[in-house]
C-alpha cells in the first residue's frame, strides 16, 4: 500500500505538536558549526509543515507516522507505483 499524507488540520494541536517533539528528539545530535536550541528546532519544523516543504506521512504497512520532505514524499510515492 502506497504512503498517505496526512494534512495537519486533521491532527489535534497536542498530537501536531507531540509529533513534531518526537521527530526532532528522533533526529538527534546536531554535529554543524553550531549548536540549534530544541525550541528553534520545534519552529523550524512547525514552519516547514505550514509552507508544506515537509509533510506528515502515515505508512499503512508498518502503522507508522514520520514527516518527509515534499521531495522525499513524492519519491517514495512514485517507488511504491512502480
Amino acid at each position: 500500500m502506497a504512503p498517505i499524507e496526512v494534512p495537519k488540520d486533521v491532527l489535534s494541536d497536542e498530537a501536531f505538536s507531540n509529533l513534531i517533539e518526537a521527530f526532532v528528539l528522533r533526529e538527534g545530535t546536531d554535529y554543524g558549526m553550531h549548536d540549534v536550541e530544541h525550541d528553534t528546532k520545534l519552529n523550524q519544523v512547525r514552519k516547514q509543515l505550514d509552507l508544506g516543504e515537509v509533510k506528515i506521512v502515515f505508512d499503512p504497512n508498518t502503522d507508522s507516522v514520520t514527516l518527509l520532505t515534499a521531495k522525499q514524499f513524492h519519491a517514495l510515492l512514485l517507488m511504491t507505483k512502480a
